[in-house]
């Protein structure tokens, strides 16, 4: 059986190159193109149905992105093609995971971190002190979470806002789902209209299509569509308010807790200044607040013990899940790219199919699947002739459109690890409906902005 599936495979891939080229060839058409998208999108249901099979999300991710890769390598070799463009693009498919990986593990250092200095509990004992109800703390981490994205990264404020969610409520779901989608949501919109708030608008801003202040102009079509959003999901979200207890003394944060909250802070500056003015990764400045507080944890050891403050505590605390799902997910998608199956939505944007506009409405939906970064470097790499209008568009639904499944976006990825079987792809999606409203609330208001008002 082995030798007949061998000698099949060696049929059907002569068949398609019987040659040796020294460029990537399109391999949508052959044995390992087929077997990649199939085995991708096997995975993505098992994802998807992390619950029913009780699997954690990490493995189909893992499985399917190193396995591709390693079939891509064996019909190169089968071929007799150059394997070194397999190598050349394993090499830049890892460069992008560890920019998001060690991005990821600085944050969530940083986040584990103020939970241990008890920062977290602080906050909480603030907010819920002051009488709010779930609806009210609802809508001030959702604007929080839109208004933070801009500067400190989607991801990044994503993950500090769902840490405020579960440290106010750790059971009540109809209070803790609406609230995780609301700031996946927030994150993501609040990010569309930052040259620096999402890795999509930064790849479109440094690739030439628009200046800094063109992305502005996408303020409108974000705020809205999230408020309209926000408003649907906090119609589910309850009045009543958290259990308070007046005769508890209020937590006290541990000595340097605000220190690290201030190094935090120049940590989100240094990333971004990394982005904006070194042309560097935003992980290069991010690992330099890493370094910061390496340092501080010395000083904090020798001055109260390693008990006080232990920064690979911290470490060990993290969710190495997600880490692994960024991992996976990111090989899956780029072994898909790499054998040109999402080269092939560049077509759609010639005039004579769907042309710009609908192609990019798309793109939204389809970045909700695959995830916005490689289909916006695919789109970025065809360059299609559009207007700046409909490069703001791109960059609006790509942002945006993540949002609509809950591992669409990094930002939701994240919060799942954050909010582990709590905000999950069913619950998300059971409340999707309300986010794709949203979504075609953005592309209205942009439609108004730009074909009826030219305001561009």
């Amino acid at each position: 059986m082995f030798k007949f599936i061998s000698v099949l495979a060696l049929f059907l891939t002569n068949v398609a190159y019987a040659t040796n080229t020294t460029e990537a060839p399109h391999l949508t058409n052959t044995w390992v193109g087929i077997a990649t998208l199939v085995i991708f999108v096997i995975g993505y249901f098992v994802i998807a149905n992390e619950e029913k099979y009780d699997v954690d999300k990490s493995l189909p991710a893992l499985f399917v992105g190193i396995v591709t890769f390693l079939l891509i390598a064996l019909y190169f070799i089968m071929n007799g093609l150059d394997i070194k463009l397999v190598h050349e693009e394993a090499e830049s498919v890892i460069l992008e995971i560890a920019e998001i990986f060690f991005f990821l593990f600085v944050a969530m250092t940083y986040i584990e971190s103020l939970i241990h200095m008890g920062v977290f509990d602080r906050l909480k004992y603030n907010l819920v002190s002051k009488g709010y109800s779930y609806r009210k703390l609802f809508w001030l981490t959702g604007f929080l979470s839109f208004f933070i994205s801009p500067i400190a990264d989607n991801l990044t404020t994503a993950l500090i806002l769902s840490t405020v969610l579960i440290t106010i409520e750790k059971e009540k779901t109809e209070f803790l789902v609406p609230g995780a989608i609301n700031i996946v949501v927030a994150a993501n919109a609040g990010g569309a209209w930052s040259p620096f708030g999402d890795i999509t608008t930064l790849m479109v801003w440094t690739s030439g299509k628009g200046q800094f202040m063109d992305f502005l102009y996408l303020f409108p079509a974000s705020v809205l569509g999230y408020l309209v959003t926000a408003f649907l999901l906090s119609l589910i979200v309850p009045k009543t308010k958290p259990a308070f207890d007046a005769n508890v003394e209020a937590p006290k944060m541990k000595d340097g807790a605000k220190t690290i909250i201030f190094l935090g802070v120049v940590t989100i500056v240094m990333a971004v200044i990394s982005h904006q003015f070194l042309d560097f990764p935003a992980m290069w400045g991010m690992m330099f607040g890493l370094v910061l507080l390496k340092f501080f944890s010395f000083k904090l050891r020798k001055k109260y013990g390693s008990e006080h403050f232990n920064i690979f505590y911290s470490m060990s605390k993290i969710e190495n899940n997600t880490l692994m799902f960024f991992f996976g997910i990111l090989a899956a998608v780029g072994a898909l790219y790499f054998v040109g199956w999402l080269t092939l939505a560049s077509v759609v944007y010639h005039p004579n199919h769907l042309g710009p506009t609908l192609s990019n409405i798309a793109v939204g939906f389809l970045s909700a699947i695959v995830d916005n970064v490689p289909v916006m470097s695919a789109i970025l790499k065809a360059n299609p002739d559009m207007d700046i209008s409909n490069w703001l568009l791109v960059t609006l639904t790509a942002g945006i459109g993540g949002s609509l499944i809950s591992f669409g976006s990094a930002a939701g990825v994240g919060v799942m690890g954050k909010l582990k079987g709590i905000y999950t792809f069913s619950s998300h999606m059971k409340y999707a409906w309300t986010i794709l409203v949203g979504y075609f609330v953005s592309i209205t208001i942009w439609y108004f902005q730009f074909e009826m008002l030219k305001l561009y």
